[in-house]
C-alpha cells in the first residue's frame, strides 16, 4: 500500500466517522424534538445522503435502532392512550347499563301503576252506569247554581248586618249623650 492510498483510506475513514457523529447528533436532536425518525429526516438533519445511511452498516444500524426505539416508545404511548380511552368508555358503558337498568325498573313500576289506575277506572265505570254520570253532572250543575245563590244572599245579609251594627253604635252613642244630658240636668 502506498502512502497516498493509506492517506486516502485514512481521509475516507475520518470522513465516515465525521458523518457517523453527525448522524448520532441528528438522531439525538430528533428524539429530543420528538420529530419523525425517518431515513430522509435523519439524512437532512445530519447533512449526509440517504445512500450513506443505507450503505454504511454502522449508520444503518444507528437509524434502525433509533426508529425501533421510537416506534416502541410511540407504540407504548399509543397503547397507554388507547387503554386510558378504553377505560373511560368502559366506565361510561357500565354507567349507561346501570342507568338503563334503573330506567327499565322505573318504566315497569309506572306501567304497573298505570294498570292499577286503569283497573280503578274500569271498576268505577262498572259501578256507575252512564245515566248516573249524566245525573251526577246535572246535579253538580244545580248545586253550583244553588251555591252561587246562597253566596249572593250571604253577601246581602252581611251588608245588612254591618248596617245594623253601625246603627246600633250610633244609637248607643246617642243614648250615652242623652243620659249624660239627663245627669247634668239632675245635678243642676
Amino acid at each position: 500500500m502506498t502512502a497516498s492510498t493509506g492517506a486516502a483510506i485514512a481521509a475516507r475513514y475520518r470522513q465516515t466517522q465525521d458523518k457517523l457523529a453527525r448522524v448520532k447528533k441528528a438522531l439525538g436532536q430528533l428524539r429530543r424534538e420528538r420529530g419523525r425518525l425517518t431515513v430522509r429526516a435523519v439524512a437532512e438533519r445530519a447533512g449526509v445522503s440517504a445512500t450513506f445511511l443505507y450503505e454504511n452498516t454502522e449508520a444503518r444500524a444507528l437509524v434502525q435502532n433509533a426508529t425501533a426505539a421510537h416506534h416502541s416508545r410511540h407504540d407504548h404511548q399509543a397503547q397507554q392512550e388507547h387503554d386510558r380511552i378504553e377505560t373511560s368508555w368502559r366506565e361510561r358503558a357500565l354507567n349507561a347499563e346501570a342507568e338503563l337498568t334503573r330506567t327499565q325498573k322505573e318504566i315497569f313500576a309506572q306501567r304497573q301503576r298505570i294498570g292499577e289506575l286503569m283497573g280503578q277506572l274500569r271498576d268505577f265505570d262498572q259501578m256507575v252506569p252512564g245515566e248516573s254520570v249524566q245525573q251526577l253532572s246535572t246535579e253538580n250543575t244545580t248545586l253550583k247554581h244553588r251555591v252561587h245563590q246562597l253566596t249572593g244572599e250571604h253577601r246581602k245579609l252581611q251588608e245588612r248586618l254591618q248596617g245594623a251594627r253601625s246603627n246600633l253604635r250610633f244609637a248607643d252613642k246617642r243614648i250615652a249623650d242623652l243620659e249624660a244630658q239627663l245627669l247634668e240636668r239632675d245635678q243642676v
